[in-house]
């Protein structure tokens, strides 16, 4: 279980004055020591960039071989002050990455180390701006998603799980947490067995999977519909991301505080976690590497979505 690291990250994330050194400083305290902390300033404020890498015992930080598993808690903001006081809807994906980092940790501490590396990284910012969206508002951030992009998607990332609440819509009605189909170089590749496999284990229910559009994987600011930003990091890299979308039975608008459920804040961290485990084990995969070699030799290259695009 890790809810005592998910009530310590709350805790702590929920605050007008928290800062990414704050955050830092607990995730040192837990024994993490490799944790860097980049403040970026934008059109719109500022917000504070925190990546921790968390070594495994036959990871490549050490030499070893072991794949690393990324781990990207994507928001807005984790507050909306001073329009909305407290810790909103659109926090929860980097509540659930300081708590997997914190709770990691903790497995450190106890003689636990996963076999591969594992990176997480997400931003804090307590005074992020809203904008409107159907059919609620969304959370808007002060730095644009090709800057995020920068900073949390790392090169050292074999595989990335982009953890995101995605309750501002209809299309998902399940309260809890949702996986996305695996997303590749522009294409949505079949559902991971593998994952579905750990996420059911991890609920004790059957698995849900959350619907995606060709849409939901091209960058932000093409003027096209996105479900919201959970598949964003798909389009800085050609490793496979799988989003883990936190949602809820009906729509309820990223700036809206109140909403955070811990216990499935607490699911989503274990989730993750299995997902590390098995990932660095080589037990866990993301896609059929054969059969996207042969997609691409049927049907070319589509990592022109990734893109802006262009005129035709």
């Amino acid at each position: 279980m890790s809810f005592k690291q998910v009530i310590t990250a709350y805790e702590l994330l929920d605050s007008a004055r928290i800062d990414g050194w704050a955050v830092a400083g607990l995730l040192k305290e837990a024994g993490l020591e490799d944790v860097e902390v980049k403040r970026i300033t934008g059109p719109k404020g500022s917000t504070d960039f925190i990546k921790v890498r968390i070594p495994g015992s036959n990871g490549k930080m050490g030499g070893g071989e072991a794949p690393t598993l990324g781990i990207i808690g994507r928001l807005g903001g984790i507050g909306a002050r001073p329009e909305r006081i407290g810790f909103v809807s659109d926090g929860d994906g980097a509540l659930a990455a300081v708590a997997t980092a914190l709770k990691l940790g903790a497995m450190q501490k106890n003689g636990d180390t996963l076999t591969g590396d594992v990176i997480i990284a997400t931003h804090i910012c307590p005074q992020a701006p809203t904008r409107p969206h159907d059919p609620v508002p969304f959370m808007d951030s002060p730095v644009d998603i090709a800057e995020m992009n920068r900073n949390e998607v790392d090169p050292a990332m074999d595989a990335i799980l982009s953890v995101d609440t995605t309750k501002g819509n209809r299309v998902i009605n399940h309260r809890g947490f949702a996986i996305s189909p695996t997303v590749k170089e522009g294409y949505i590749l079949r559902i991971s067995e593998d994952l579905l496999d750990l996420m059911q284990i991890v609920t004790g229910k059957l698995p849900v999977v959350f619907p995606l559009t060709t849409q939901d994987i091209t960058p932000y600011g093409n003027g096209l519909y996105h479900l919201n930003s959970i598949l964003q990091p798909c389009v800085a890299t050609a490793v496979p991301v799988v989003g883990v979308a936190i949602t809820a039975e009906v729509p309820v608008p990223g700036c809206a505080t109140g909403a955070t459920h811990l216990v499935d804040i607490e699911a989503v961290v274990r989730f993750c976690i299995e997902v590390a485990k098995a990932f660095g084990q080589g037990k866990c995969h993301f896609y059929d590497e054969e059969e996207f070699e042969r997609l691409k030799a049927l049907y070319g290259a589509m990592n022109h979505l990734q893109t802006l695009g262009k005129e035709q």
